[in-house]
Parts: structure tokens; sequence; C-alpha cells
């Protein structure tokens, strides 16, 4: 899997699945992503921006990406995910490995409640 791909997926199964436990929790009294009052800097503290009129909350990535080459392989590189690794690695006796770090954040509007 590659870096974009990593980053599309993650965003979209945050959206999905926030709006596929909305239900749920409004069957429960309570609400998801609600509308919240207050200005810029008491949303800060939380992590979350406001932004045409809505809350928009802070979506943080710290990716570690591992390059893999070796002797009698194609190499490849891949997205280590804890402790999951994502991607294309090659296997030979003779292996060199490079990983990199990279943080950064998204600000993300998140699905509205549902109307009950």
């Amino acid at each position: 899997m590659d870096l974009k791909e990593f980053i599309q997926q993650a965003l979209v199964q945050v959206a999905e699945g926030l709006t596929s436990a909305q239900a749920p929790i409004q069957n429960l009294g309570g609400m998801l992503n609600p509308s919240l009052s207050g200005n810029h800097e008491d949303l800060g503290k939380h992590g979350l921006l406001l932004a045409f009129h809505s809350t928009v909350s802070v979506i943080t990535f710290d990716i570690a990406l591992t390059a893999n080459t070796g002797q009698g392989t194609k190499g490849g590189i891949g997205v280590i995910v804890g402790a999951v690794s994502l991607g294309s690695t090659g296997e030979s006796k003779t292996e060199s490995s490079t990983v990199s770090r990279i943080k950064f954040a998204v600000p993300m509007m998140l699905p509205p409640p549902q109307k009950a």
C-alpha cells in the first residue's frame, strides 16, 4: 500500500466509522460530533478548529515509512502502522532497510449528527 492510498483509506474510514456509529449512539441518548460553541482559543485547547461556522477536527498522522533493498530482490516501500507493515517488501539474504517518519495533521469537518 502506498502512502497516498493509506491516507485516503484512513480518512474515509474515519468518516464512515463515525457515520455508522451515529444511530447507535443516538439510541443510547448521546450525540456524536455535536455543534460546539466557543472561541478559537477554547476549541484549540481540545484539538479543534472553527471554520465556516462549523467545528473542524484535526486528524493527526504519525507514519513510519520503510524502504527495503536487498540482493536478488526488487526491493520495495511500505507504510508501517504500529506493529503491522503494509506494503511491498523483498526477501533476500542481504537486505538493507531505511525507516523514515512523517508527521502531519489534516483538518477535517466530520459528518454532522443525523436528525432523529
